[in-house]
């Protein structure tokens, strides 16, 4: 499950020197929150990975130093303890041994879309992961184990039949993901999993699974860390999370983390993996798998968790806290910009200072209060809430308070971070190779480090630039298929389509229509770096079906286009 966080404007002499060990699936894309975070938090790189083909240095407190590869064998394994009846637990030092029965290893077969061929699938691979068993028949697990899955299967500890699963929901913000089993056989002798109250610093934890090293369950000990706003790799976003020093490799994803009275306080999903950390692992807490599991049974579905459209700035500095009106008294934040897509974009305005969220005022630094000692991230105040869910904001207006209730919502950027499991679109016309951009699709072009290696106004656009209308997308042509009738436009690649005779392309499904329907001598695509493109238009597509046939390419759209 690693990711890589980019750090924006900076390209590292390593390239993502942090990688994540948990299952195996495919590296999730890489986003920014919609605030810059001046302190990142971390940057990841292949937040998922399979092979366990990145080498780790450091080595856990204790233990004898081991090979370069440990990073996903198991590190140590204080075994389970052999007295693991459904159930039971016993009470030896204050200190109650969770029941490990409801642990469950989870095995998935993936076929993930090729973005590069959106027209076919990679070859299917298989992962483990682990997973564990809640109240109303079901097992939670990280999304990142099940993403394109084909077939999930769960096997229970000490069983030897693998029990074919049927997935509810998906969070890719959370990376939660939801199951159920429809054999009653199953869930005999299971008895769920209790949640737990956040855990205070330093609070013991037992994350327990079935990581890479052997087939058995293993269990990992630590103490909490830390507690704040983290980087989800796999969901590029940024919610709450448990940073604990027990170790999370390759297998572990899913699995719980139990405190000391044998209660769940969290979900493993990630790890940080550089030569100049050690034992550093992420938890997904119970406030963020609370709001998963209530947000699913309220809708019936994963709606996922809203944001406020805005990007802001710290008000740190006295000269410009006094140039912007406000008191010394007064505190918040100053908003840079309004996604124009978003409801808030409608009261809000650039330059207002954000005062408060829901009554919690906001310091100059963006934080607020959270617990006896410590502060957080405003945007927890936002996570907190559902989609559709009403807020209060508070700001400052040419030093005049204004109050406005909102609308919260979940809002995409101009490059999506996630297709969240629908094929890709495309559309052939002459060979042109025409898709809409994604980080998946990056990521398939350039690899995992596409955030340095790919165009420089692909990636502005990426980091910075807020979609207009709701439906706009940014087209590119991916590739030209060779034949007779595009020769000369061969090396365009990856390039943006701005219009098409004349008119601005808003995404890849009005693109498509106004070229089926064009009825012009010539079809012309205006590109980025004021190039052109230019074909007839009854050769143009009369040559498509033996390009087609040539590609062994079954249509000349994706389905999502033909309706």
């Amino acid at each position: 499950m690693g990711d890589n966080k980019r750090k924006r404007g900076r390209k590292p002499k390593t390239p993502t020197p942090e990688t994540l060990a948990t299952t195996s699936a495919s590296p999730p894309p890489t986003t920014t929150s919609a605030a810059d975070d001046d302190d990142a938090v971390f940057s990841v790189s292949n937040v998922e990975i399979i092979d366990p083909k990145s080498p780790r240095r450091g080595r856990g407190r204790g233990r004898p130093k081991k090979l370069p590869k440990l990073s996903e064998n198991g590190d140590h394994d204080p075994p389970a303890p052999a007295d693991s009846d459904p159930g039971t637990a016993w009470e030896g030092g204050a200190r109650v041994v969770p029941s490990m029965d409801a642990v469950v290893k989870v095995f998935c077969t993936h076929t993930e879309p090729n973005f590069s061929l959106p027209w076919q699938r990679k070859r299917q691979y298989s992962s483990s992961s682990s997973g564990f068993v809640i109240g109303g028949r079901r097992v939670l697990t990280n999304a990142h184990s099940v993403e394109h899955y084909t077939q999930v299967k769960l096997k229970k500890r000490g069983s030897d039949t693998k029990y074919l699963a049927t997935v509810l929901a998906i969070g890719t913000e959370c990376d939660i993901a939801m199951l159920t089993v429809d054999d009653d056989e199953f869930w005999e002798g299971v008895s769920p999993v209790e949640f737990g109250e956040l855990p205070a610093l330093q609070d013991a934890v037992t994350v327990v699974g079935y990581p890479i090293g052997g087939d058995t369950i293993s269990v990992t000990s630590g103490v909490v860390s830390r507690i704040e706003i983290l980087s989800y790799v796999h969901g590029s976003t940024e919610l709450l999370g448990l940073q604990i020093d027990a170790a999370i490799n390759s297998g572990n994803s899913g699995g719980p983390a139990f405190n000391d009275k044998g209660t769940c306080v969290g979900i493993a999903f990630q790890s940080l993996k550089h030569e100049d950390a050690e034992n550093i692992g992420y938890v997904i807490p119970t406030p963020v798998i609370m709001h998963f599991i209530k947000d699913y049974e309220k809708n019936g579905a994963y709606t996922g968790f809203p944001i406020l459209g805005i990007e802001w700035q710290k008000m740190e500095n006295p000269d410009l806290r006094t140039s912007m009106g406000m008191k010394p008294d007064q505190k918040g934040v100053r908003i840079r910009r309004i996604d124009p897509t978003a409801l808030e974009s409608q009261v809000l305005k650039p330059s207002d200072i954000l005062l408060s969220f829901d009554g919690v005022n906001i310091a100059n630094d963006g934080t607020v209060p959270f617990r006896h000692g410590e502060r957080i991230g405003f945007s927890y105040l936002i996570s907190q809430k559902y989609t559709g869910d009403n807020s209060k904001v508070k700001v400052l207006r040419n030093s005049e308070i204004l109050s406005f209730d909102i609308k919260l919502a979940s809002h995409k950027r101009l490059i999506p971070a996630h297709i969240k499991g629908r094929p890709p679109s495309y559309y052939i016309v002459a060979g042109f190779v025409f898709t809409a951009v994604s980080v998946p699709y990056l990521r398939s072009e350039y690899g995992k480090d596409y955030e340095f290696e790919a165009p420089v106004k692909l990636l502005d656009k990426m980091l910075h630039s807020l979609r207009q209308s709701p439906d706009e997308q940014l087209v590119v042509v991916s590739q030209v298929l060779v034949a007779d009738i595009n020769i000369g436009y061969e090396d365009i690649v990856n390039t943006q389509v701005l219009a098409f005779n004349g008119k601005p392309v808003k995404n890849l499904k009005s693109l498509a229509s106004m070229v089926e329907n064009c009825e012009d001598e010539f079809l012309k695509f205006d590109l980025e770096y004021q190039q052109m493109a230019v074909l007839r238009t009854n050769t143009a597509k009369a040559a498509t079906l033996d390009i087609l046939a040539t590609h062994c390419i079954p249509s000349a759209m994706s389905d999502d286009l033909k309706t």
